[in-house]
């Protein structure tokens, strides 16, 4: 179809309420995009393994995960940014000593350095996934990460950012911030899917509600900020559409002309 449009959607808050429910009135937009002819693909901060149900459940196997770092197009794998190991690896032994746990995560899994800590409980809990990290203090060897997280109460993470110059910290979680290597987002990811299919920007369509999509909705021609959103994000969306809990994937996609 000459009209076929892209659309990239975050996760959480956006797809999902605050509860981790996907709204039923999205589930039916999204089935009736692909009924359409358009492409349906996920950008998140999550790793590919944290949202494996809900892939599923919309049957979508194009997605950016790692706020960019890892993207997969048709199932297979397109585009890695993996983290700079040495670095975290001074970055690790230095959290240690300030009492911050470290989480090493890979396509596959996620690992901690330490045992036990309250915050990585508190901060992970809230995703409401099955997978939790266990303990391997040694995972960053011999593989590639797309993301780290640094478990720290608010403002700590300005020592990292000040100290670390290969890594971006983005705060999701009040006592949590990820890794990721430095000048990575979403947009970046998208990027590399936009130049592998080829889509006009008028036809490339982004939905998003958190920090971690300003990017995204900012390089994005036709990006629509949740009605949940910050009022930032909201400045650099073309559109704003009500809340995820006030159906507002489906008012934002009947709002530009998708459905």
């Amino acid at each position: 179809m000459t009209d076929q449009s892209i659309i990239f959607f975050d996760i959480d808050g956006t797809l999902l309420n605050d509860e981790k429910e996907l709204p039923k009135s999205t589930k039916e937009a999204i089935y009736k995009l692909k009924e359409n002819g358009h492409i349906v693909a996920i950008a998140t901060g999550r790793a590919p393994f944290m949202y494996a149900n809900l892939r599923a459940e919309l049957d979508i196997d194009t997605y950016v995960s790692y706020n960019g770092q890892y993207v997969v197009l048709n199932g297979e794998v397109l585009y890695t940014n993996p983290l700079n190991i040495p670095a975290l690896e001074t970055l690790t032994e230095d959290a240690l000593n300030h009492n911050h746990p470290v989480l090493f995560m890979d396509h596959e899994d996620m690992k901690a350095n330490v045992p036990e800590h309250p915050y990585i409980h508190e901060s992970i809990n809230t995703l409401k996934i099955e997978q939790f990290p266990t303990h391997d203090p040694l995972y960053y060897q011999d593989r590639e990460l797309y993301q780290s997280m640094v478990f720290c109460a608010e403002g700590e993470e300005v020592y990292y950012q000040e100290k670390y110059q290969d890594f971006d910290f983005v705060r999701w979680h009040p006592v949590s911030v990820d890794v990721l290597p430095k000048g990575g987002s979403k947009a970046k990811g998208i990027e590399q899917i936009i130049k592998k299919l080829g889509f006009p920007k008028e036809r490339q369509f982004a939905f998003g509600d958190g920090p971690n999509d300003v990017e995204m909705l900012s390089s994005i021609y036709n990006s629509v900020a949740m009605g949940n959103a910050g009022d930032h994000l909201k400045s650099v969306a073309k559109y704003v559409t009500k809340s995820v809990d006030n159906n507002g994937i489906q008012y934002g996609l009947e709002m530009v002309g998708l459905l």
